[in-house]
């Protein structure tokens, strides 16, 4: 996939007429048509006014290749997040109904399993031994105030993801950061739940959580990794000269 192609296509060309002569006459182009100007994204000519003009060192900071690569990893772990947030977000909502129904639900459990006690006792099943009505039990007998903190914890860490959705999303730096604290807060408590039981799911989360971490880390170089914001921010600058010097540069002659 061209991802210069597939950006210019979604957001419109980027063309910049620089002061220095000569990248200007060779980023210009006259046509039948009118003046053409070469988009600092793509290479393709755009006919027309440039978008910008100016000294070289002030041309836009495009990103491309493989940054537009990194846009894209970015937005899915956005939509990954959002999708997370809303399921515990709901989650949440369930346990605040929880609460409010909590005694009534009781009332039917306790006469639904009295009902039942006849079937049970056919095919010799014991209640009295079952982990998974006990967990039920347990539910429904909780504390209001323990099922009010579960959802007030829930709830905020739905509103977390997605707070770290839309920083991703928006390829802000803070969302970044926030996307590595908050995330690598509950890694240990994942390492936890897959040491006690488990699972394909619970692998594959693990090891998406540690694969953005580190990525987000060491791409972004954030806490002051492989020189800190203010690298990334000099490589930025100095690929966007390099893509107004590789616009210019002159277009290769045919081989004979």
């Amino acid at each position: 996939m061209d991802w210069n192609l597939r950006t210019c296509a979604r957001k419109g060309h980027v063309t910049y007429a620089p002061s220095e002569a000569d990248y200007r006459d060779r980023l210009h182009a006259d046509t039948p048509l009118g003046d053409g100007w070469r988009c600092l994204r793509c290479g393709d000519y755009v006919l027309g006014e440039p978008a910008g003009n100016g000294a070289a060192d002030d041309a836009p900071v495009l990103l491309r290749g493989r940054a537009l690569r990194s846009a894209f990893i970015l937005r899915l772990l956005a939509l990954e997040r959002w999708t997370r947030g809303v399921i515990l977000i709901l989650l949440a909502i369930a346990v605040f109904r929880l609460k409010s129904a909590q005694v009534s639900l009781q009332e039917l459990f306790a006469r639904d399993l009295r009902a039942l006690g006849p079937f049970f006792r056919q095919i010799h099943f014991n209640v009295s031994d079952s982990s998974t009505i006990h967990s039920v039990q347990n539910v429904l007998h909780a504390k209001p105030s323990t099922l009010n903190l579960v959802g007030i914890a829930v709830l905020a860490y739905g509103l977390l993801q997605v707070l770290e959705g839309i920083g991703l999303w928006s390829l802000k730096r803070w969302g970044e950061y926030v996307a590595v604290v908050g995330t690598t807060l509950f890694i240990p408590l994942e390492v936890y739940e897959l040491s006690e039981k488990a699972s394909w799911l619970k692998i594959a989360v693990l090891v998406i959580n540690v694969a953005a971490v580190l990525y987000l880390l060491l791409s972004k170089r954030l806490f002051g990794l492989r020189g800190g914001h203010r690298a990334y921010e000099e490589t930025l600058h100095e690929e966007s000269l390099l893509e107004v010097q590789a616009s210019a540069a002159p277009a290769e002659q045919p081989a004979n």
